[in-house]
């Protein structure tokens, strides 16, 4: 009659357990999928375009002072009479730009004057603009300019050609005629660091396209490859992004989606890009999913298998008596030799360092005599436990055996390893706890190359030993 019932009961359990898995499992995908569409509608409306929103006043912050510089420039009294009076002395023009360049930080300064074409730079007049030298281009785009400047990227043919964003400002006479164009420069380098630290900031790629639609890299001008998420995927809405002054947009490439909100920056006339791949975002959700089915199934199998639950507990009070010294609570010498065989081949693999300390208690049998095993337990028990507090996290420590304990310490070189000992001897010799005065001696060993693990504690013992015959209370090296 009692078997029939635990055999009649097998079913309510299995019916149970089907009903907790199902139940479980829909609240956790249907909180999962509604979490995930909040996320994304979080990262459209409000994450991404304030990310942008912000990149975006920092770049103008960043642009306000060498604009600022170059407005003071360009209404100076004193460029302005200098060029109407005929622009006699250059050298007196060489060091107004010598002094803005000093003041204000820039990495270039210049003055081009309409009337005599010369290019006047801190380091004098370096050329004469052309109508027919392409690269004098801009000269005449911005003497057309209905807007008092421009923002543009081009190389400083002053400095080495070095890519500079130049603040090209107009400059007017006291009529409001047109006489020239002044600014400084930006080293493209020091643009880069801003981007760079935008990135690292917002935790999300930020790139730029120019107006054609060009992706902008941060290491360097002009088409290149980017740090960004697929360059296939970006290609199915590169020509939606340079059509607006600013949207938000989707798109999938290698499994995973990507959300994009760009705006224009008219200074620049570039697009900021600021892009966010969608599986960092619901990592936790999914993590949280997980947790949820690991909470069923862990719930299913206790109410499957609880009368295990006792046996499990026998089962694990049996592997620490196996595996644990019943008096200190260290490992025992048999456990400890196959965690020292998995160090070393570790350590073969990784030519990380590992040392071993063995060290024994000094003049222990005369703590026995003269008070008695019972007290010889307590001090076995305070020197583990100090042990204990004196190692590292990562290390692994034994009772090897008596009054002799082995010290693994991974990772770990001979110098560390021996500071390690030393803190060990201290913590022991100078212990409050402990009745009676107690010292250990250590014998240390550095594992060698394809050392066999008998061989390093055999070392180690001999080291140890060593101490013992120096006086006790002391470290050896083996």
């Amino acid at each position: 009659m009692i078997e029939k019932t635990v055999v009649g009961g097998r079913p309510a359990f299995l019916i149970t357990a089907i009903l907790l898995v199902a139940g479980f499992l829909a609240t956790s995908v249907a909180s999962y999928l509604v979490s995930k569409e909040t996320v994304r509608e979080s990262l459209i409306t409000s994450d991404l375009p304030l990310t942008s929103d912000n990149i975006y006043s920092e770049i103008q912050k960043d642009l306000i002072r060498p604009i600022f510089v170059s407005s003071v420039m360009a209404s100076d009294t004193f460029l302005r009479d200098w060029v109407l009076d005929g622009e006699n002395d250059p050298e007196r023009m060489v060091k107004f730009l010598a002094e803005i360049q000093t003041r204000y930080d820039a990495v270039t300064s210049f003055f081009i004057s309409e009337r005599t074409r010369n290019y006047y730079h801190p380091k004098g007049i370096v050329q004469r603009v052309s109508a027919d030298d392409p690269e004098d281009i801009w000269y005449f785009r911005v003497r057309g300019l209905t807007d008092p400047y421009e923002v543009n990227v081009d190389v400083d043919q002053a400095n080495d050609r070095a890519w500079t964003i130049f603040i090209n400002y107009r400059v007017l006479d006291y009529d409001g005629s047109f006489i020239g164009v002044t600014g400084v420069g930006l080293t493209v380098d020091a643009v880069q660091t801003l981007i760079r630290g935008y990135r690292e900031k917002y935790q999300r790629n930020i790139y730029f396209l120019d107006i054609g639609g060009n992706l902008q890299s941060i290491n360097a001008f002009g088409p290149a490859t980017p740090e960004v998420g697929d360059m296939d995927g970006l290609e199915t809405i590169r020509a939606q992004i340079i059509v607006g002054d600013n949207g938000t947009f989707e798109y999938c490439a290698d499994g995973q989606t990507y959300l994009v909100n760009s705006r224009f920056i008219p200074e620049l006339r570039w697009f900021l890009v600021v892009e966010q791949e969608m599986g960092r975002e619901i990592r936790d959700i999914r993590n949280t999913l997980l947790l949820n089915l690991a909470v069923c199934l862990v719930i299913t199998v206790a109410v499957l298998w609880g009368l295990r639950v006792t046996h499990g507990g026998y089962e694990k009070r049996l592997l620490e008596m196996a595996t644990r010294d019943p008096l200190t609570r260290l490992l025992n010498r048999q456990t400890f030799e196959p965690v020292l065989a998995q160090a070393l081949a570790q350590a073969r693999r990784t030519n990380e360092p590992l040392t071993l300390i063995l060290f024994d208690i000094d003049h222990f049998k005369q703590i026995n005599d003269r008070l008695g095993h019972l007290h010889g337990d307590d001090v076995l028990r305070e020197v583990a436990e100090l042990a204990r507090h004196s190692l590292r996290a990562a290390d692994t420590l034994c009772r090897w055996g008596g009054e002799e304990f082995l010290v693994l310490l991974r990772d770990c070189d001979l110098e560390s390893a021996r500071a390690i000992g030393e803190k060990l001897r201290l913590a022991v010799a100078t212990a409050e706890k402990i009745d009676s005065p107690v010292t250990i001696s250590l014998g240390l060993a550095a594992w060698r190359t394809d050392e066999a693990g008998e061989a390093l504690i055999a070392r180690a013992d001999e080291a140890m030993y060593r101490a013992k015959r120096n006086g006790r209370n002391r470290l050896e090296i083996g």
